[in-house]
């Protein structure tokens, strides 16, 4: 039987182009916003069985959708919602983000999971809850969310260039605010094998009810089987397993696992059968994850795509002839620049070639402190949600030590796109440094080199970008990045104060 919604256009704008998931709250398809261009999009069309009067779902969806466009704004683990409506059937959707990746359940079939790659999976899962559980302001009231339906097939693993992998938790959609009211229908909604002792009560939710079906999850990551088993798929028998069997022990499922016991406690402490007992906020649980990834991930939770190598590099010998003495003499500090600590990058041009320099403004005597300095620079991309490229530049010497001097570059904009393309083909850029209480002419200049695989890596991340779409502002993947940067900074420092010296030398990362 055909499927009629393939090729369909939505809403004079959405047209669908395959169906890519189904669920018991509704189908999934990928499509493309013809009003941009042909930007892919998923649409979900919520369940035709679900309408009915006394669920009054026009009007919950409604809110709902509202509420989940809201979260996605708020946080980069939750997938983002950016349009809503009701078809010519009478069935409602929502337009989401499309996002390649693979759900969590799939990777739990398939895969091993490493106990780093677990402990960076769920601390992200965590992070999206906690934002959920804190809440967002509705009718001038802060009223945290649920998610009912906390599950692997509904969180979706994405492979990152620069992270490694990024995890978002899918159909807030279903959630529900905890509204002080008490005016609202009990039924059910949800997965029976994840569902908490209360929410099969129908009774109100907390966020303990998500901390349950959290704890199931995460003991079938661990080991690829469930915690509890009913003896059928039906309410009574699951019923009966929420609430009066004890859960399988790590040792019984699996003898030879070995998994760090302060882990194995926080898992079963997550599926105690009364709300009290288990732990009371996603946060507790987020501080033994952190606590047990600082133990046991030799690296940090995402993979980065950088060579935090050093090498003296005799390019910049070569490059000091370019007229550097012209350049500085001709510098000065731009009028539409505050007289502040700033740093910022724009491309010049020496000898009738695009080269790249970053301005520099800092205190005199902060300046005179690095006038001999070794020299490190480092790049790191994100993908998704936004492209956003962060240009790392440390000088350093051992009696003063390290000055940093970060700057993000957006990839989707065509500066940073220019900037970019001229550091990967030039391999190399100059620091113009401008003292405050000289604003007006150069102070000093200085070389750094970049190594040849960082220049094929801005060429490859540029090329990318070009093909991506944002499914986000850019302030977010510039968090994310700012997260990464306060751990790189740890290594390179150590690496930088292994080298016993105070070469005037780049050191190309």
């Amino acid at each position: 039987m055909s499927d009629t919604n393939i090729n369909r256009l939505l809403s004079k704008r959405y047209q669908i182009e395959e169906l890519i998931g189904t669920g018991a709250m509704g189908r999934v398809y990928r499509a493309k916003d013809v009003l941009l261009g042909g930007v892919p999009v998923a649409v979900k069309f919520l369940a035709l069985s679900l309408q009915n009067q006394k669920m009054r779902l026009h009007d919950r969806f409604e809110r709902e959708a509202k509420t989940c466009a809201l979260l996605g704004q708020k946080s980069i683990h939750i997938v983002r919602v950016m349009d809503y409506g009701v078809d010519n059937n009478n069935t409602p959707f929502y337009v989401m983000e499309y996002l390649p990746g693979i759900n969590l359940s799939h990777i739990i079939r398939k895969e091993h999971l490493s106990l780093p790659r677990f402990l960076s999976i769920v601390r992200q899962i965590c992070l999206g809850l906690l934002c959920a559980h804190h809440g967002i302001p509705v009718d001038d009231k802060i009223c945290p969310i649920i998610h009912r339906d906390i599950k692997p097939s509904n969180m979706l693993v994405i492979a990152d260039p620069t992270f490694g992998e990024l995890v978002k938790i899918l159909d807030f959609g279903i959630a529900k605010l905890l509204q002080l009211d008490n005016n609202h229908t009990n039924y059910y909604l949800g997965t029976l094998a994840y569902s908490s002792p209360e929410q099969m009560e129908a009774k109100e939710l907390d966020n303990r009810s998500d901390i349950y079906s959290l704890g199931i999850m995460m003991f079938e990551m661990l080991t690829g089987q469930m915690p509890l088993v009913a003896s059928t798929n039906s309410f009574g028998a699951w019923y009966k397993v929420h609430h009066y069997e004890e859960p399988r022990t790590f040792a019984e499922v699996d003898p030879t696992l070995q998994l760090p016991k302060e882990l194995k406690d926080l898992v079963m402490s997550c599926l105690a059968k009364t709300p009290n007992t288990r732990p009371q906020s996603i946060g507790e649980i987020l501080k033994i994850l952190t606590s047990l990834e600082q133990q046991y991930s030799n690296v940090s939770p995402y993979t980065l795509k950088g060579n935090t190598e050093f090498e003296h590099n005799s390019q910049v010998d070569s490059l000091s002839s370019v007229s550097n003495d012209e350049i500085a003499l001709a510098s000065s500090w731009p009028q539409n620049k505050p007289i502040a600590d700033i740093v910022f990058p724009s491309p010049i041009r020496t000898n009738g070639e695009p080269t790249v320099a970053l301005w520099v403004m800092l205190p005199q005597q902060e300046i005179q402190k690095r006038l001999i300095c070794s020299r490190y620079n480092q790049f790191l991309f994100i993908a998704v949600p936004h492209p956003m490229l962060l240009w790392i530049t440390l000088i350093y010497n051992r009696k003063h030590g390290p000055k940093w001097l970060p700057y993000y570059l957006d990839l989707k904009t065509s500066l940073g796109q220019e900037i970019a393309r001229i550091l990967g083909q030039t391999g190399y850029y100059r620091l113009l440094f401008f003292a405050r209480e000289h604003p007006h002419r150069c102070a000093h200049l200085l070389l750094s080199s970049i190594a040849p695989a960082q220049c094929q890596r801005l060429q490859q991340w540029i090329t990318l970008s070009s093909t991506l779409v944002s499914s986000a502002e850019p302030k977010f993947s510039k968090s994310l990045l700012k997260n990464e940067y306060e751990k790189v900074k740890l290594q390179v420092l150590a690496k930088l104060q292994a080298i016993d010296t105070d070469s005037p030398f780049d050191l190309s990362g």
